[in-house]
C-alpha cells in the first residue's frame, strides 16, 4: 500500500523550477514495462520501477542530470514507497537488522546505475543520510511537507513532515570524509581530522534545532545524524541539555534504517 503524501511538489534541481503531481507520475509510467531494478526501486500503482527510470519518465528530467537520492527524495515526499534491492514485480525485502520505529529498506551509499555518489561508497554523506530519512517517514505515514535540497547548500530546514497533527522539523548532517567531493580536489586529504569537523558540524545542527525550537514551538525539533561512535559521544556529553530543550535525535544507519532512542 502506497505512503500518504502531498499531491505535488516543487523542486529545483540544476537551477531550474519544476512541479511535479502524482497523477503526472502515474500517468507517464502507465503501461511502460520496468527495467531491471539495480538497487533503488519505487512503487506506484503496484509495480515496482527503478527509481532513476521513474524519475526520467515522470519529470522529462535525463538520467545524467540527477542522482538517486534525489529521485527517492521527491517520489518519497508524493507519498510513494521506495526500497532498495527490489526484485522487478515483488515485494520490499526485510529490513535487517532489529525492528525499530523508523525503518527504511533502502542502502543508501551504493553508486546510482554506474553514476557514482557523491563519494563513491559513502553513506554517510548529508544528502544520502536526508534521503533515507525522508523513504523512512513517508514509510511510517509521514507527510513530507518540505525537503531542502542538500546539494546546493539550500538554506532553510531540512526535512519538515507531519502525522496525525504533528509537525517534525528535522536538520540532518552527514559524517565527515576524509577527501574532498569535489572532482578537482580528488585524491587530497583534507587538513581537519573528520572528528573535529564532526563536532563542527554537530554544534552547528544544535544551534539550528534550538532555533527551530524558539521560531515553531509547537513543533517537535530533531537532529538526524548518521550512526558513528563521535556523534554518539557529543550525544551522551549534550543528552540532557538535548531533553531538557525538547530536541530528539534520531539515527541513521548504514542500512538506512533510523531509529529513535
Amino acid at each position: 500500500m502506497e505512503t500518504q503524501g502531498r499531491t505535488s511538489i516543487r523542486f529545483t534541481l540544476n537551477g531550474h523550477r519544476y512541479e511535479l503531481a502524482r497523477q503526472d507520475v502515474e500517468s507517464r509510467l502507465a503501461d511502460v514495462a520496468p527495467d531491471a531494478i539495480r538497487k533503488h526501486a519505487v512503487k506506484v500503482k503496484g509495480t515496482w520501477f527503478p527509481v532513476i527510470q521513474a524519475f526520467e519518465l515522470a519529470t522529462g528530467i535525463p538520467r545524467s542530470e540527477f542522482m538517486s537520492n534525489t529521485a527517492r527524495r521527491h517520489l518519497a515526499a508524493l507519498g510513494y514507497e521506495v526500497a532498495g534491492d527490489v526484485e522487478p514485480r515483488t515485494e520490499p525485502p526485510a529490513v535487517r537488522g532489529a525492528a525499530t520505529p523508523l525503518a527504511a529498506p533502502a542502502p543508501a551509499q551504493d553508486p546510482v546505475e554506474g553514476k557514482p555518489a557523491e563519494l563513491a561508497g559513502e553513506w554517510h554523506t548529508e544528502a544520502n543520510v536526508q534521503a533515507s530519512l525522508v523513504t523512512a517517514l513517508a514509510a511510517k505515514g509521514w507527510r513530507i511537507l518540505s525537503v531542502a535540497n542538500t546539494a546546493t547548500k539550500e538554506h532553510g530546514i531540512d526535512v519538515i513532515a507531519a502525522r496525525n497533527g504533528q509537525t517534525v522539523g528535522v536538520e540532518v548532517k552527514g559524517f565527515p570524509s576524509r577527501g574532498y567531493a569535489d572532482p578537482a580536489r580528488a585524491g587530497e586529504l583534507k587538513l581537519t581530522s573528520p572528528s573535529t569537523q564532526a563536532g563542527h558540524w554537530y554544534s552547528q545542527a544544535v544551534l539550528a534545532a534550538m532555533r527551530l525550537r524558539g521560531k515553531e514551538p509547537t513543533w517537535g525539533s530533531v537532529i538526524a545524524l548518521p550512526d558513528f561512535p563521535r556523534y554518539r559521544d557529543l550525544h551522551a556529553e549534550t543528552a540532557g541539555s538535548l531533553a531538557a530543550a525538547q530536541i530528539d535525535v534520531w539515527w541513521v544507519d548504514q542500512t538506512g534504517a533510523v531509529h529513535r532512542p
